[in-house]
């Protein structure tokens, strides 16, 4: 019986083996990390906003007179010093009140519940995109290195990460939109569809989750296609990333001592990559996962602005529009702070998977 161990088990083994303190201590550390890294953000977004002046100016500046802009602004307390404007709103924050809207006097809790599941719904199709095309194709790479598909496939990952998101957009919804007018190119679904999603009971406002609990499958499947195009402009960015990760990552792996050993019994190359050293190379995505979703939240801003699809991306254009910067600085800080909790379930789970993160 051969003497060596492949790394797939080695790694188990230490997955299996308890690990003391270790994993409970970085889980506790990187918790506690969530406290100030809000705290700053939310600081941060604050006084960004107070650049420009109080938001009662900045938003109906121009359409009132003095009198009735000095009058609103004493009502809101704009007319207080900068630091005690700024111990209450973040007590406010605390409360879980994010404020009123200036443009539509709504609250910024309604507008985040209604909107923000649209959004998570278009980072999740995103991310489905970035995972089908990023992974497989990344092994492709990897698996013909320095040849003709390696270097073709290297082109297409940067041109999908240098792409800017609002441009694919544009070129999807024209040639499915136009050219081959197969695909909607606007909104989450149709007239229909939306009147559907009206009348859902105790609705989730995720519309593929709604679809599927009433059992409409002509919804079901309107839904899917009015996703297709906003999903591929911005997963493809991701996609772009993944693929290089992978197929860095799986050429370094294949390099390894266990893999070495593979090749010596006659394993093939086909089968060494896609059994034995895909696994290794995954790691690296799970890590910088927290940063990819970020990043799809930013673009999703653009996203749904080009697609018209009605999240918090599409709200948040039209208040920067209004100049509605209390609707704004609540938005921006509610999407830190899933950032900052994503990331620190991203990271949780990379130390499950693998025990060096933790160290």
């Amino acid at each position: 019986m051969s003497a060596e161990v492949s790394q797939p088990e080695v790694a188990e083994t230490h997955a299996a083996a308890p690990s003391g303190g270790g994993l409970g201590r970085y889980v506790l550390i990187r918790f506690l990390l969530i406290i100030p890294t809000i705290f700053i953000l939310t600081t941060l977004v604050f006084f960004l906003m107070r650049i420009t002046g109080d938001p009662i100016t900045a938003a109906l500046g121009g359409r009132l007179t003095q009198a009735q802009l000095a009058e609103r602004i004493q009502a809101a307390g704009y007319d207080r010093p900068i630091l005690i404007q700024y111990f209450e709103y973040m007590g406010r924050l605390l409360r879980g009140d994010f404020g009123t809207t200036l443009s539509d006097g709504r609250p910024v809790t309604e507008v985040l519940m209604t909107y923000g599941s649209a959004t998570v719904e278009l980072v999740f199709y995103a991310l489905i995109v970035a995972f089908v095309l990023g992974i497989p194709l990344g092994m492709l790479a990897a698996y013909h290195r320095d040849k003709a598909p390696d270097a073709a496939l290297r082109i297409l990952a940067i041109l999908g990460y240098a792409t800017p998101v609002f441009f694919a957009g544009m070129l999807l919804k024209l040639i499915f939109g136009v050219f081959i007018p197969i695909l909607p190119v606007a909104g989450r679904g149709t007239t229909n569809t939306e009147y559907v999603m009206s009348g859902v009971v105790a609705p989730t406002r995720i519309y593929l989750v709604d679809a599927i609990r009433i059992g409409n499958v002509e919804v079901l499947g309107d839904v899917l296609a009015h996703a297709v195009l906003p999903a591929i402009a911005l997963g493809v960015l991701t996609a772009g990333v993944f693929l290089r990760l992978v197929r860095t990552n799986l050429i370094g792996t294949l390099g390894q001592q266990y893999i070495d050993s593979g090749r010596s019994r006659g394993i093939s190359e086909y089968r060494l990559v896609t059994k034995h050293a895909y696994r290794p190379a995954l790691i690296p995505i799970v890590t910088v996962m927290g940063m990819q979703i970020a990043l799809l939240l930013a673009g999703a801003v653009l996203t749904e602005t080009t697609f018209e699809w009605k999240g918090l991306g599409f709200k948040l254009a039209e208040y920067l529009t209004a100049r509605d910067f209390v609707a704004v600085q609540g938005i921006v800080v509610f999407l830190a702070v899933i950032v900052a909790l994503t990331n620190f379930l991203v990271d949780v789970i990379a130390a499950f998977i693998d025990p060096r993160v933790r160290y």
